[in-house]
């Protein structure tokens, strides 16, 4: 059977140049709303072996680093990604490499945490990724990620359309169809892989994981207050947050 390969839309320049814009790109961790409730299920990292599956710009590198981790690994598909994140770290403690998600490989017993923000909602092959990330955790090591909510990958449909008394209602086709759905973000024909809370949470359970926390994120009423566009976020959650032990 032909091994899956991630599809690696982050080096298109026109997705490129449209990623770079969005306010996580410019502003990092301080850009993603969801970073503050991502952040609180994070161990304490001073002396950790850390990895950040999809790495980007390596943000979250250089954050697990100042908060004490001993050495960080970022990786990434994108060689346009790994290029600003290199350029953008200046610590020899933490290493960018180029690697395809669908075909990992990880040492052994080697993490106390495996983290990811926005990437495994790209992976085809998920149940073979989590075995290898719950093999490269130590006793007790976690897995913290996020990935985009099922009703955001399930509408064939995008966009927002309005009912007959004028609200505005996200669409939902087939939400317990999964597999592949293709949209129009920044590019055309950006593949994302529709699967529901359960499988996630099966998933895990599978690969050998003791699930800790389930999120469906939504803004703070103190968000909102800052930035009054995050109130649309309530109308259905936007990410799901996951931790996990080993």
């Amino acid at each position: 059977m032909k091994q899956a390969m991630t599809q690696n839309i982050y080096d298109d320049p026109r997705f490129f140049k449209g990623y770079s814009g969005l306010p996580r790109s410019v502003h990092g961790l301080a850009g993603a709303p969801e970073w503050p409730s991502l952040r609180a299920l994070l161990p304490p990292l001073s002396g950790a072996s850390v990895i950040d599956l999809g790495c980007g710009f390596g943000w979250f590198c250089r954050w697990a680093r100042e908060q004490g981790a001993f050495d960080v690994l970022g990786l990434d598909v994108s060689r346009n990604m790994l290029e600003r994140a290199r350029n953008e770290t200046q610590d020899p403690n933490i290493r960018y490499e180029i690697a395809d998600l669908e075909q990992l490989m990880l040492p052994a017993a080697s993490f106390d945490l495996v983290y990811s923000s926005l990437a495994f909602h790209y992976i085809v092959d998920l149940d073979t990724m989590l075995n290898t990330v719950h093999r490269a955790l130590k006793p007790g090591g976690r897995l913290v990620f996020s990935a985009e909510h099922p009703l955001l990958t399930a509408p064939s449909r995008p966009g927002w359309t309005v009912d007959g008394d004028g609200r505005k209602v996200w669409p939902v086709d087939d939400y317990l169809v999964e597999g592949p759905r293709t949209t129009d973000w920044l590019a055309s024909g950006v593949v994302k892989q529709h699967r529901t809370i359960a499988t996630y949470f099966r998933l895990l359970r599978e690969a050998g994981f003791t699930p800790a926390h389930i999120e469906e994120w939504g803004p703070t009423d103190s968000q909102i207050a800052a930035d009054p566009a995050l109130a649309e976020e309530r109308q259905r959650p936007t990410f799901m947050l996951f931790s996990a032990f080993r």
